[in-house]
């Protein structure tokens, strides 16, 4: 049996773009050279596909590739777009379905399975983004308490996320907040020590199989684990977490309900937030970073695996499909 060919679809139109090239960047120099040969795909960010330099039609990229690795990250990659371009030319792909990646990327249709399944979410409304900005303001003055986190609600790497702790701050957010979906997610912004559990489907022996518990300890002058601190070097993730036991077994078993609440699968990521009111989950990464920096990679270094036997057996599940 020949060599298995991997397209690695990576770049794409989001705001993400630059994260998604490292993650198919890691992907391609990891790919097991025995067994597979990787294809560079890159999608550039007007969505068109490239290969081998020169733009390509979705059917001339896929040509003679066994399976797709998705490495791209947020609209497009993540929502569902590019999982039906995949399923309508029938090429298995790694990550979530359609229905799982669009439920996943819409924060606020994610809030309503995971509250559906029983898991923490904080108080949150939304907040049309056409209205009058002032109007919107006071209206959710009037309706929760500050601080508030705002939230464009298909933002991907805390990319259009801040936090107003006063009227004017909560109006500057929402002015400079875009949205893609013409809402605006409001949350009230919940205290305490964030913390992120992987979850990979049949893995040593487990239906779905959770990773140790990092817990993230941001810049102090930063608030909350912001995309400019992610990359930067400035951000602490402890892993395993400094948790005491019952809490990060806690975390593991809501990590694993989050990852089936709205049908993930192959893998998953969710951020949490430790309270003094509980476990709140903040959101769900269908697919999470994996680039050298990425949070994922460091916990399976964590059980003894390593960033190649993953991908190994992420194509596996996505070639069994």
């Amino acid at each position: 049996m020949g060599k298995i060919i991997v397209g690695v679809l990576r770049g794409g139109p989001s705001r993400e773009h630059e994260v998604s090239l490292k993650t198919g960047e890691g992907v391609l120099a990891n790919l097991s050279p025995e067994k597979y040969i990787g294809r560079d795909i890159f999608v550039d960010k007007g969505g068109q596909w490239h290969q081998s330099n020169r733009p390509v039609y979705h059917d001339q990229a896929l040509r003679d590739i066994d399976v797709v690795f998705n490495a791209l990250h947020g609209e497009y990659g993540e929502d569902g777009k590019v999982q039906h371009i995949l399923e309508t030319f029938n090429v298995p792909y790694t990550g979530s379905g359609v229905t799982a990646s669009a439920l996943g990327m819409n924060k606020i249709m994610a809030r309503e399975s995971f509250r559906r399944a029983g898991l923490k979410v904080p108080m949150a409304m939304e907040i049309l983004v056409d209205g009058d900005i002032k109007e919107s303001a006071r209206k959710i003055f009037r309706t929760m308490p500050p601080p508030w986190v705002v939230k464009d609600p298909l933002g991907g790497s805390s990319f259009g996320v801040s936090i107003a702790y006063h009227f004017e701050e909560l109006v500057s957010a929402l002015e400079r907040t875009s949205s893609s979906l013409g809402r605006l997610l409001i949350e009230e912004h919940i205290k305490g020590r964030e913390a992120t559990c992987g979850v990979i489907d049949d893995f040593r022996g487990k239906k779905h199989y959770a990773l140790p518990v990092i817990e993230i300890i941001p810049p102090a002058d930063s608030g909350f684990f912001a995309y400019e601190v992610k990359y930067n070097g400035a951000t602490r993730e402890l892993c395993p977490a400094n948790f005491d036991q019952s809490i990060k077994k806690e975390i593991e078993s809501l990590a694993v309900a989050a990852h089936n609440a709205i049908g993930s699968r192959h893998y998953s990521r969710s951020d949490f937030i430790v309270s003094k009111k509980g476990i709140y989950i903040l959101e769900i990464n269908t697919l999470p970073g994996l680039t050298s920096e990425s949070l994922l990679p460091k916990a399976i270094n964590a059980v003894g695996s390593s960033y190649r036997e993953l991908l190994d057996h992420l194509i596996t599940l996505a070639m069994k499909r």
